[in-house]
Parts: structure tokens; C-alpha cells; sequence
């Protein structure tokens, strides 16, 4: 199938001219003018987004262990316009973890129509602090652990491609250079100094969970993970945009503290794409009222939007569209290795697209060059 009159997001930038996929694959990337093919009228196409950070949504916790209620939530992440996912765990027992790992492998092995896919898996926990365990549940924290870790990779074969863990823990480093052999790893949910960072990014950590959230702020004499993670160019920097989480200006700061090194993502819980009500977070009661989530002592548990939406915030707040956008797809995708097949729209990958308008409201999306259902 060939589409025409677009104005097409490549690696270069937009260009007008289009693109034909074969077999659920870009086939061709082209500028200028085709007379045959689907006119698309001059509208906006970019790269289906992906979201490495999302718990869940429609009421489907990744955590739960339910296969069902994951393709539920992969079925909403797909009418969003979020096109591939890791799916992220909590901090809870070992087995719970290796059955939600289970659902997460079915759902990889066997998507349904209609769904996002299961790109990977997002491990966020049990390896963090007590004082910045946040929405995180205390009673499962756990010391860094690599036999335990590596067990639960080999029992999903290996779809976990994000672990966390927090620096000033006994034996974070030594895990650390075992576990980047596997996946990426992150620094997440801590309470270390900048010489407890830097040692954990020397050892092999090349992530940053959620920036600025549950972790200490940055100040003109302890820098700490913030300014340790910022002077490390290889290290990419989660962010999420809804707006609640993070002030816009903080936004902007975060954009020129990693420079082509912010990677959005939602952090949605299972609230996203519910109504205001109690919900359930990692055996915890959270309370979603206009729009925010908390636990019962008010603590930010999670977010209630989706990636794509938090994309158009990243430019509502002043960060350019072009670089929001690869912050919410290649980048990304590079996080969890998965850059070879998603990510962007180029000869080879998966034809994954969203049809948008100039301000970039979704209109179409497509996954594997099959049109979704309506938005």
C-alpha cells in the first residue's frame, strides 16, 4: 500500500512525500509527489510512540499476573496511539513478578488485533530505598539480588530490557556490571549522593528513572543523581509530562540537562482511562481525583495519562515538536534495543504510524500498516 501527500516524520526531520508498506513493513520512504495511492491530504504522519514506562490502564495492572487484563490495557495503549510498550512491575515477591512476566512473554508471543506490543518489560523494583521508595511498597524492597534477577529474565527469555535499582544499596555496582550484560539499567527510587551515582553509571547503569521523582533535588553542594546523571552522555533520562509530575518549566530544564537524552514516558497506573475512584497500586489503595493519583498519605502514586497525550504536553510546554517526538519514539526504543524495529519510520521496521493533524491530534493509527480502531 502506498501513502501519499503527507508530511512524513523521518530520521532527517519531516519531509513531504510519503511511504509504502508491504507485509506489515515500510518498504519505501519517499519525498515529493506519487499519483497512485491512499492520499492522506497533506496530514501529519509520525511513528507509532513507546512507552517503556507504563504500569497500566483501563483498570489492568501489568502486575496482576492477568493476561486478559493486559491486552486490555494494550488494546487502549493502541487507540492512544502508543504503538509498542514495556510493560513496568512494582516492587513485590519474586513469584509475583515471574507471573506477570509470564503474561507479559504470552502477550509478546501472541498479539491480538488491535493490540500495542509487548516490546519488552520495564522491572521497576524490589531493588530500591526505604526513604525513597515512594508509591512503592515497603514490605518487598529488596538488596540488590542478581541470581534472583537473572532468574526472573530467563524465565520470561530475556523480555525484561529495563531493571532499576538504587546506587547507595549494598552491592549496587557489582550488580550492576553483571546485569547490563542482559538489559539496560536504571538508577530509580534513591537516596544517593553524586559519588554513589557516578559509581553505579561507571559500573554500567545508562538510565534514569523517572527524573526527579524519587530521588533528592538537585543543590549547589550535592549534586547527587540528578547532576551525576547529567554529566554522563551516555545515560538517558525518563520524563514524565502530564503536567502534575513535573512543573513545565522543570521540563524545559530537564530538555537542556540531557540534551538528545530524554526519553517521555507515561508512568500510567490502572486508573489511565478511568474514571475518579479507588484503585489498587502494588497491594496499596490509591485514590485517582481530577486526574492525580494518590496513596492514602497523599503521595503522588502514578499518572493517569497515556504517552501520546504527555507527548503533545512536551510541546504545549515549549520543547520543540520534533524533539518531543523522538523523546516518545526512537529514543525509547533504543532503551529497551528494540531500535532495529520500531521507533521510526524507515525502510525496514515495523509499520507502526500515527495520522495526526498539524497540532498533532491523532486521527488514524496503524500497526503492522492495519488501521486501529477509531480513536
Amino acid at each position: 500500500m502506498i501513502y501519499t501527500n503527507a508530511r512524513v516524520f523521518t530520521p532527517k526531520g519531516f519531509v513531504s512525500g510519503g511511504f509504502c508498506v508491504e507485509n506489515g513493513r515500510f518498504a519505501e520512504v519517499f519525498e515529493g509527489e506519487r499519483l497512485a495511492g491512499v492520499d492522506l491530504r497533506g496530514a501529519t504522519v509520525i511513528p507509532g510512540v513507546v512507552d517503556i514506562h507504563t504500569h497500566g490502564a483501563m483498570g489492568a495492572d501489568f502486575s496482576d499476573g492477568d493476561l486478559e487484563g493486559l491486552k486490555r490495557m494494550a488494546a487502549y495503549l493502541a487507540s492512544r496511539g502508543v504503538t509498542s510498550f514495556a510493560p513496568t512491575s512494582m516492587t513485590l515477591p519474586y513469584e509475583t513478578l515471574a507471573a506477570a512476566f509470564q503474561t507479559g512473554a504470552a502477550l509478546r508471543e501472541k498479539r491480538p488485533a488491535g493490540c500495542a506490543r509487548v516490546m519488552g518489560i520495564h522491572m521497576e523494583g524490589p531493588y530500591f530505598s526505604e526513604k525513597k521508595k515512594g508509591a512503592q511498597n515497603g514490605a518487598y524492597l529488596k538488596l540488590p539480588d542478581f541470581e534472583g534477577f537473572r532468574a526472573l529474565y530467563e524465565g520470561c527469555g530475556g523480555l525484561v530490557r529495563i531493571v532499576d535499582v538504587a546506587p547507595e544499596l549494598e552491592g549496587a555496582a557489582a550488580f550492576t556490571e553483571k546485569a547490563r550484560a542482559l538489559c539496560t539499567v536504571s538508577v530509580a527510587h534513591t537516596d544517593a549522593g553524586y559519588e554513589d551515582a557516578r559509581a553505579v553509571f561507571a559500573a554500567g547503569a545508562s538510565h534514569l528513572t523517572h527524573l526527579y521523582n524519587a530521588m533528592p533535588p538537585i543543590h549547589h553542594r550535592k549534586p547527587g543523581v540528578i547532576g551525576a546523571a547529567s554529566e554522563c552522555e551516555g545515560v538517558t533520562a525518563e520524563l514524565i509530562c502530564d503536567g502534575l509530575h513535573v512543573h513545565p518549566s522543570a521540563v524545559r530544564m530537564a530538555f537542556k540537562l540531557f540534551p538528545d537524552r530524554i526519553c517521555l514516558i507515561s508512568d500510567s497506573l490502572r486508573c489511565c482511562g478511568m474514571p475518579d475512584g479507588e484503585y489498587e497500586l502494588g497491594g496499596q489503595r490509591v485514590f485517582l481525583a481530577g486526574g492525580v493519583a494518590r496513596l492514602a498519605d497523599g503521595t503522588i502514586a502514578g499518572a493517569a495519562s497515556d504517552l501520546y497525550t504527555d507527548m503533545k504536553n512536551a510541546v504545549a510546554f515549549g520543547i520543540p515538536a520534533e524533539e518531543a517526538i523522538r523523546a516518545a519514539t526512537i529514543r525509547p526504543a533504543r532503551e529497551i534495543g528494540r531500535a532495529d524495529e520500531i521507533g521510526s519510520i524507515e525502510v525496514g521496521k515495523l509499520a507502526d504510524f500515527v495520522v495526526c493533524d498539524g497540532n498533532l491530534n491523532a486521527l488514524e493509527v496503524y500497526i503492522g500498516g492495519e488501521r486501529q480502531a477509531a480513536l
